[in-house]
Protein backbone atom coordinates (compact mmCIF):
# COMPACT_ATOMS: atom_id res chain seq x y z
CA UNK A 1 0.00 0.00 0.00
CA UNK A 2 0.85 3.66 -1.20
CA UNK A 3 0.93 6.42 1.82
CA UNK A 4 0.43 9.90 -0.12
CA UNK A 5 1.26 13.08 2.32
CA UNK A 6 -0.01 16.16 2.78
CA UNK A 7 2.13 19.07 4.36
CA UNK A 8 -0.48 20.99 6.35
CA UNK A 9 -0.46 24.08 9.05
CA UNK A 10 -3.53 21.93 10.80
CA UNK A 11 -4.88 18.58 11.32
CA UNK A 12 -7.86 18.59 9.06
CA UNK A 13 -11.31 17.78 10.43
CA UNK A 14 -11.85 15.01 8.36
CA UNK A 15 -8.92 12.62 7.48
CA UNK A 16 -8.61 10.66 3.76
CA UNK A 17 -7.44 6.59 4.03
CA UNK A 18 -4.22 6.38 3.15
CA UNK A 19 -3.12 10.27 3.78
CA UNK A 20 -0.37 10.85 5.86
CA UNK A 21 -0.76 14.69 7.44
CA UNK A 22 2.08 16.03 8.50
CA UNK A 23 2.19 19.95 10.42
CA UNK A 24 6.14 20.76 10.91
CA UNK A 25 4.34 23.58 12.80
CA UNK A 26 2.48 21.58 15.22
CA UNK A 27 5.31 18.31 15.28
CA UNK A 28 2.91 16.02 14.14
CA UNK A 29 1.99 13.46 11.74
CA UNK A 30 -1.34 11.69 11.35
CA UNK A 31 -3.07 9.52 9.37
CA UNK A 32 -6.04 7.19 9.65
CA UNK A 33 -5.09 3.27 10.75
CA UNK A 34 -3.92 1.23 7.46
CA UNK A 35 -5.73 -1.74 8.61
CA UNK A 36 -9.23 0.18 7.88
CA UNK A 37 -10.31 0.20 11.13
CA UNK A 38 -10.58 3.96 11.26
CA UNK A 39 -9.08 5.09 13.47
CA UNK A 40 -6.74 8.18 13.58
CA UNK A 41 -3.04 7.75 14.73
CA UNK A 42 -0.76 10.05 15.75
CA UNK A 43 2.80 10.34 15.99
CA UNK A 44 4.32 13.34 17.54
CA UNK A 45 7.61 13.91 15.75
CA UNK A 46 10.38 14.46 18.39
CA UNK A 47 13.87 13.51 19.04
CA UNK A 48 12.74 10.85 21.25
CA UNK A 49 10.05 10.01 19.69
CA UNK A 50 9.13 9.52 16.19
CA UNK A 51 11.09 10.86 13.36
CA UNK A 52 10.22 11.79 9.61
CA UNK A 53 12.51 11.90 6.62
CA UNK A 54 11.04 13.80 3.41
CA UNK A 55 13.36 12.91 0.47
CA UNK A 56 11.87 15.71 -1.45
CA UNK A 57 9.65 12.20 -3.15
CA UNK A 58 8.44 10.30 -0.10
CA UNK A 59 7.84 10.17 3.49
CA UNK A 60 9.13 7.79 6.02
CA UNK A 61 8.14 7.48 9.67
CA UNK A 62 10.97 5.92 12.10
CA UNK A 63 10.72 3.85 14.26
CA UNK A 64 7.20 1.35 13.10
CA UNK A 65 3.72 2.31 14.31
CA UNK A 66 2.29 0.20 16.54
CA UNK A 67 -1.10 0.61 17.69
CA UNK A 68 -1.23 -1.85 20.71
CA UNK A 69 -4.62 0.34 22.11
CA UNK A 70 -6.56 -0.10 19.36
CA UNK A 71 -8.77 -3.26 18.69
CA UNK A 72 -6.62 -4.12 15.61
CA UNK A 73 -3.29 -4.31 16.98
CA UNK A 74 -1.69 -3.47 13.80
CA UNK A 75 1.72 -3.26 13.86
CA UNK A 76 3.15 -1.59 10.60
CA UNK A 77 6.80 0.72 9.20
CA UNK A 78 5.83 3.95 6.57
CA UNK A 79 9.00 3.62 4.77
CA UNK A 80 9.20 5.04 1.43
CA UNK A 81 5.94 6.47 1.56
CA UNK A 82 5.03 2.40 1.61
CA UNK A 83 3.48 0.45 4.38
CA UNK A 84 4.81 -2.73 5.27
CA UNK A 85 3.25 -4.58 7.79
CA UNK A 86 5.24 -5.73 10.68
CA UNK A 87 4.72 -8.60 13.37
CA UNK A 88 2.49 -8.18 15.82
CA UNK A 89 3.03 -7.54 19.52
CA UNK A 90 2.30 -11.26 20.47
CA UNK A 91 4.06 -12.60 17.84
CA UNK A 92 7.11 -10.53 19.16
CA UNK A 93 6.94 -11.56 22.71
CA UNK A 94 6.54 -15.45 21.42
CA UNK A 95 9.89 -14.95 19.60
CA UNK A 96 11.50 -13.15 22.05
CA UNK A 97 14.73 -14.34 23.12
CA UNK A 98 14.43 -14.16 26.80
CA UNK A 99 11.05 -16.52 26.31
CA UNK A 100 13.29 -19.25 23.96
CA UNK A 101 15.35 -19.53 26.94
CA UNK A 102 12.34 -20.08 29.69
CA UNK A 103 11.45 -22.62 27.66
CA UNK A 104 14.63 -24.84 27.35
CA UNK A 105 14.65 -24.09 30.83
CA UNK A 106 12.22 -25.84 31.02
CA UNK A 107 12.43 -28.62 29.04
CA UNK A 108 15.79 -29.84 30.76
CA UNK A 109 14.02 -29.72 34.10
CA UNK A 110 11.27 -32.19 32.77
CA UNK A 111 13.81 -34.56 31.21
CA UNK A 112 15.65 -34.93 34.83
CA UNK A 113 12.60 -36.17 36.21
Amino acid sequence: MIVQYKFVDTIPDVLEEGVLYISILYCTAIHKCVCGCGNEVVTPLAPEGWKLIFDGKSVSLYPSIGNWNFECKSHYYITNSEVRIARSWDAMINQSPQKSVVKKKRSKKKRKK
